[in-house]
């Protein structure tokens, strides 16, 4: 006799949105609170909204009219909304008798979805969608700056002028600047610290979604974006010094003639 699976007590799902740059959490503290760092607490018929300053927010088990809800609720505490929503969608499954673990493209198994349960998984998720907008802002950085490149190398001049220089400087320290101060995806939630047994959770979480690799990634690309814009200010730097150069140059062949002009007129 062949033993039938184990069926799932439920399915919950989770959206992971990013809003814009931050949300101000201030002033949203509630009695039904389940975290506080991440803000996490209850709302809708069964879900759960969990909120991070850096501009994410993650629900669970909420229908798409109490997902609009939370996000009309939330909309005034934006600071600089983003024109393109990143967002990442999961599945998670209770089912008492499995270990936890997460299936290859498939659900989350969870045996027990408590509220440190929930917390890591946001923000596994959190970091995953902050990662999606800032590998988008940088491959866009990084194909403005390829065709320059290119350019600089096969003719060694710049194509354009001093105002085109300095606009590709600031948008790529601008993207730098976002991408670096944004979250730190290596460090682990504090639930992790509270409970260690949710450490493996976490460890797959991290594996599933790529935050490591991602980010090293993201760091070298960062990193070539800097070179970058040094390379562009030493060139600036180079043509004014040229420049000046040039300037004294006909100042001193200018005096050299008007004094010959003047011994010869004597």
């Amino acid at each position: 006799m062949v033993d039938e699976p184990s069926k799932p007590s439920f399915r919950k799902k989770v959206h992971a949105l990013l809003l814009g740059d931050r949300i101000d959490t201030a002033g949203l503290e509630r009695t039904d609170v389940l975290s506080t760092a991440p803000l996490a607490f209850r709302a809708g018929q069964d879900g759960v909204v969990t909120v991070f300053r850096y501009g994410v927010v993650v629900l669970f088990g909420m229908s798409i009219l109490e997902e609009d809800e939370v996000l009309r609720a939330l909309r005034s505490r934006i600071i600089r909304p983003v024109k393109q929503r990143e967002d990442e969608t999961a599945t998670i499954e209770i089912v008492a008798d499995k270990d936890e673990q997460i299936l290859p493209g498939g659900p989350i198994l969870l045996k027990a979805a408590t509220p440190e349960h929930m917390v890591v998984i946001a923000d596994a998720l959190a970091k995953s969608v902050v990662l999606a907008r800032d590998e988008r802002e940088v491959s866009s950085v990084i194909e403005v700056i390829e065709p320059f490149a290119r350019q600089l190398a096969d003719k060694g001049r710049t194509p354009e002028g001093r105002r085109a220089i300095l606009k590709h400087i600031g948008n790529a320290l601008l993207v730098q600047h976002r991408v670096s101060g944004r979250v730190a995806v290596a460090e682990k939630p504090d639930a992790v610290w509270d409970r260690p047994d949710l450490e493996r959770l976490y460890a797959r979480l991290q594996d599933e979604y790529e935050l490591t690799e991602r980010a090293e990634a993201l760091s070298r690309k960062l990193a070539v974006i800097s070179e970058t814009a040094q390379v562009l200010t030493d060139i600036i730097d180079t043509k004014r010094s040229l420049r000046l150069e040039f300037i004294i140059v006909v100042l001193i062949a200018f005096e050299i003639i008007i004094t010959a002009y003047q011994i010869m007129t004597r």
